[in-house]
């Protein structure tokens, strides 16, 4: 069969989607020709600009929203854009057309009729429809077409939501399903999941059944908006925007529609009836109160007496808007202070109160949902899972939820509170199987209710999830463990809060190199919470400085600097695997890895300018090292060291992998993003064996590291004095930046020198120390650790 390789996509429709799309394509380095329709005002027209102001309306403005839908500033040069009556013949060059066109059936089969007229035989042509069937929109077109035709529903926005549903037609060929699956994980970095044809899919299907269910519920139990939103987010593992706030941000229109469209198109459904919709749901769609498109919805933005802003919410009963009102449950207050998402659900569920017997409701109602829709919507229960947690951004799947209160105690409960679960689970619980996954051998199964047997997830041995590895634990202590993860390679992860680093993961840093270079080829240190890491654990930091215990924090932080340079100096190849935020410390470990394997969705940066520090773990002085490498004869090589030294000076933290490229912190043709973060230890280990293999030599400490001294000083000196006339920074600010400039250059030199790591890593130190003696540093520490942004003073 012949390799099918994309270079060039073309995306027909350039709404808040199709645009959104487009940026994706191009992000991941693919050539891109956005088209849209003609404004009717130009249709008469010859001037380009005229004809595609629309399309280039859309993409700048996709551009320039929040969050942003590029990696980096480049991306848009990648998008070439035009129209459907002037450009369309282009498709012929494309290798995959995906239509993104308004939902409408007649408008999108006319779009295709057009588009069969230059689309070459053999061109990927997909829709992203959300809610027309499949099959429909591919009637008419000839058997080429319908060969390689399917939906590809993508989630708003595209950049950030991981799901997307492949959904093949009886006339795809399963080979352009099995690329389309594999090419969206690898190369796009989606969870691709199989879905059929079905009305809304999958995750818009359960979804939609949780809010609508839970509307009934709150008449139920007379709960609120404000309590409803406090018990179905984070506390949870959903996100904070939780189950109200979601149907502003998506659209109370757009969710009425889906509701709708499942109602009417599923008879069959035995829970048809929680998709009606209520009265007052009717009131908000009909008085235009659709949430954030039109300035309210369940929450409404305003501004108080004295000016501020304040947030209200709808009271359902009388449609009225009223201040936010805090819920208090005595059962939630307590399991806020436990970490583990797991126990802290079961603790929940099992609550005596209010939020207890919601939980119970909640999770009750959801998993008789799910237990009836196999294999209605999926043959799989995994597929479920995968679909909530990347589309609705859910830690943790329906049925492995069910699965952590335990299915036969949970089951037996349902039926008692009136709930009904799918035979085959009965017949699952009747045969002796207690679980839908189980872990074998570091690899997680499912059970297959069609063969009534646990099964491997196909392609799952591409995805090393560390905590799998429980039975392989080398070493641990109480914040790490270490895992042996097959080919003589060792995994380290930890978990604190926020997985910052402190003295037990220093620890767990060392002592998991020592044991690779006696009995394994590499290490790779990676974690599986939503952060890679926040960086050192400042409370330790403040503790120590409130009580001026200065040996005490000196030997934190030259624990922290020898553990980076074990890191750096290992005689076995070290390679990070960052994803989410990587900053501070975290980012300092990056900077000192053989190699890093950073997820696309890495946010990283040496941050600690925001709280009065400079870098203190070797990042200082792994930037003076880079810059020194970098200077060149044919520019001034104060200009180098400025750049690094303004990166570290305002604090600058990389949106993505891509944007930390241009910031110094990643090196190009060593280190490797990876489009899918559920790969990325896969990555990093197959990157430690193949340094392992190439002849790894533990590399050698410098000592030729150009400082400038002086020539420097004087003029970062100067550009701080005026950054401080000017009211870009304050006196405290200067102060810590000139610290800083001082590091950076080396000293009060008097000529460029050449130094050692050691002579930059003691200046670093001695310099931080300073700092943490600063009355304003401690103010900016406290700050940040009572949950606010640093204080600027």
């Amino acid at each position: 069969m012949t390799r099918r390789i994309i270079k060039k996509v073309a995306v027909l429709g350039s709404g808040v989607m199709g645009s959104r799309i487009a940026c994706h394509f191009a992000g991941v380095g693919l050539q891109v020709i956005l088209l849209d329709i003609v404004p009717a005002e130009a249709k008469e027209s010859d001037n380009k600009q005229a004809r595609n102001k629309l399309v280039n309306e859309a993409l700048q403005a996709a551009v320039k929203s929040n969050p942003s839908p590029i990696y980096h500033k480049d991306v848009i040069n990648k998008i070439t854009t035009g129209n459907f009556d002037d450009n369309l013949e282009d498709i012929n060059g494309c290798d995959w057309v995906i239509e993104v066109v308004v939902e409408r059936l007649d408008i999108k089969q006319s779009l295709f009729e057009k588009v069969e007229q230059y689309r070459k035989p053999g061109t990927l042509i997909t829709s992203n429809t959300s809610g027309i069937p499949i099959h429909l929109l591919s009637e008419g077109r000839s058997e080429d077409f319908k060969k390689h035709f399917c939906g590809t529903h993508f989630f708003n926005p595209p950049r950030y939501l991981r799901l997307l549903e492949i959904i093949p037609t009886p006339d795809t060929d399963p080979a352009v399903t099995d690329f389309l699956m594999h090419y969206g994980d690898l190369y796009l970095g989606k969870t691709t999941v199989l879905a059929k044809d079905t009305p809304a899919f999958i995750a818009n299907r359960i979804g939609v059944f949780g809010m609508m269910s839970l509307f009934g519920l709150i008449e139920k139990m007379d709960l609120t908006i404000d309590e409803v939103d406090a018990l179905t987010g984070p506390l949870i593992g959903r996100p904070k925007s939780a189950t109200f706030r979601t149907a502003d941000v998506v659209g109370i229109d757009t969710l009425v529609k889906v509701a709708k469209g499942v109602y009417d198109n599923c008879p069959a459904d035995e829970s048809r009836d929680r998709f009606q919709i209520p009265v007052w749901l009717e009131k908000l769609v009909e008085n235009n109160w659709l949430g954030d498109k039109t300035g309210q919805g369940f929450f409404k933005k305003t501004k108080g007496s004295g000016g501020e802003k304040e947030i209200l919410t709808l009271d359902l009963k009388t449609l009225e808007y009223k201040p936010r009102v805090k819920p208090k449950f005595a059962s939630v207050d307590a399991a806020k202070g436990v970490d583990d998402l797991k126990q802290r659900i079961k603790m929940l569920v099992s609550a005596q109160d209010k939020a207890g017997e919601f939980f119970r409701h909640f999770h009750y109602g959801l998993f008789s949902y799910i237990s009836h829709r196999i294999p209605e919507i999926s043959d799989e229960v995994y597929r479920i899972d995968d679909a909530m947690m990347a589309g609705f951004g859910w830690e943790i799947g329906a049925f492995e939820s069910w699965d952590v209160m335990g299915v036969e105690r949970t089951t037996k409960q349902m039926k008692e509170a009136g709930f009904t679960v799918a035979s085959w689970v009965d017949e699952m619980l009747e045969a002796g199987f207690k679980s839908f996954y189980k872990i074998e051998g570091g690899e997680t199964q499912y059970y297959d209710q069609q063969s009534k047997s646990y099964k491997s997830i196909p392609g799952s041995k591409e995805f090393i999830v560390l905590s799998n590895y429980s039975d392989k634990v080398v070493w641990k202590n109480s914040s790490c463990h270490v895992y042996d993860i097959g080919d003589d390679v060792l995994g380290l992860q930890w978990n604190t809060k926020m997985n910052s680093i402190g003295g037990d993961v220093l620890a767990g840093v060392s002592k998991a190199i020592e044991l690779a270079e006696k009995n394994f080829k590499g290490l790779v240190i990676a974690n599986e919470t939503a952060n890679f890491s926040v960086g050192a654990n400042v409370g330790m930091i403040f503790m120590f400085a409130i009580e001026q215990e200065y040996d005490e924090l000196d030997f934190a932080i030259r624990a922290f600097q020898n553990a980076m340079m074990r890191v750096r100096y290992s005689s076995v190849p070290v390679v990070v695997a960052p994803h989410g935020m990587a900053l501070g410390g975290a980012c300092e470990m990056s900077l000192h890895a053989d190699k890093c394997c950073p997820a696309a969705e890495t946010y990283t940066g040496l941050v600690e300018l925001g709280v009065g520090l400079i870098p203190g773990g070797g990042g200082t002085k792994e930037f003076v090292l880079r810059a020194s490498a970098e200077m060149h004869q044919d520019e001034p090589e104060t200009i180098t060291l400025k750049n690094r030294f303004l990166t570290i000076a305002t604090a600058k933290v990389a949106t993505s992998a891509h944007e930390a490229f241009s910031l110094g912190i990643y090196r190009k043709g060593l280190d490797e993003i990876v489009m899918n973060q559920n790969r990325r230890v896969t990555e990093a280990k197959r990157s430690v064996l193949e340094i392992y293999e190439s002849g790894y030599v533990s590399p050698v400490q410098q000592k030729n590291i150009k400082v400038l001294g002086r020539s420097a000083l004087g003029s970062l000196y100067a550009g701080i004095h005026g950054m401080t006339q000017a009211n870009y920074a304050t006196e405290h600010d200067a102060t810590v930046a000139r610290k800083l400039a001082y590091v950076m250059c080396g000293g009060d030199l008097s000529e460029p020198t050449l130094v050692n790591e050691q002579y930059l890593l003691d200046l670093e130190r001695e310099a931080f120390l300073s700092l943490c003696g600063e009355k304003k540093t401690l103010e900016r520490i406290q700050s940040v650790l009572k949950g606010g942004k640093p204080v600027r003073n």
